[in-house]
């Protein structure tokens, strides 16, 4: 289990530039499942990729269990969004999802020959016998190991990379949209599956534009645009929203 705490990140993608993040500070606890909501251009994604480390703050500070997060950062992985996958790859669900153990493989030193050896036999890289099965099954898609990315609906999409973030050895998870365009039921059992992670102790952020009903699922909501403008329990940012007038700043209605 580990704690990730933030403190006055600021952040902006050139000098002179207005920033993207303005002095946000927000804590992450182990067992929780978290939402971070806010509209298009908000910097959501920004946000995440520092806490996961792949971008640095100009200001500001993130440490894991009292430890800079650049000494801890394999205690937190990062699933992109969907959109920035190539489905149409020529592999295989568990091909896919075994390239976890090079993103988060501690000595930084995969080569191409390496990699082209992972895919053509995905179950001998894994580190402990168990582990791909283990993260298929975690998920629910150990029936698709086999398939290819192409011929997966929305849903298995998204679980085959939450698979994929699963090899790494984290604890506090960041997940980048991973409801976009999901239909009810399909969003449904994802966000199920992200409360059994939450529940054996890991820590689960998930960036959202959903501001109805399924913020029931969450302990914790975070709201961001630029800077947080509230956080709290979902029954609490309900109350605030309407104080802070958040249909004008996403554009539409907070309900379903």
């Amino acid at each position: 289990m580990a704690t990730l705490i933030a403190e006055n990140i600021s952040y902006s993608y050139h000098t002179n530039q207005k920033l993207a993040l303005n002095k946000v500070s927000l804590e992450i606890n182990p067992g929780t499942m978290t939402a971070l909501l806010g509209p298009n251009g908000a910097g959501k994604s920004t946000l995440l990729k520092i806490l996961q480390g792949q971008s640095k703050p100009d200001k500001g500070y993130i440490t894991i269990d009292g430890e800079e997060l650049l000494k801890s950062s394999s205690k937190v992985a990062l699933m992109p969004q969907r959109s920035s996958m190539n489905w149409k790859f020529p592999i295989t669900v568990e091909k896919l999802v075994s390239l976890g153990q090079i993103e988060h493989s501690k000595s930084k030193n995969s080569s191409p020959f390496q990699l082209k050896a992972l895919l053509a036999n995905p179950k001998g890289w894994v580190n402990k016998c168990c582990e791909l099965e283990a993260a298929l099954q975690r998920v629910g898609i150990s029936k698709l190991a086999k398939r290819r990315l192409d011929s997966l609906s929305g849903g298995q999409q998204q679980r085959a990379l939450l698979a994929k973030t699963l090899m790494s050895p984290a604890k506090i998870f960041l997940l980048d949209e991973p409801c976009a365009a999901l239909d009810p039921p399909a969003k449904e059992e994802f966000l199920r599956i992200a409360r059994q992670l939450a529940d054996t102790g890991s820590s689960v952020f998930i960036s959202s534009h959903d501001w109805g009903s399924s913020l029931g699922n969450y302990d914790k909501v975070v709201v961001l645009d630029q800077r947080v403008i509230a956080k709290g329990t979902p029954a609490s940012i309900r109350e605030k929203l309407e104080d802070l007038n958040i249909n004008s700043i996403n554009g539409k209605s907070v309900c379903d």
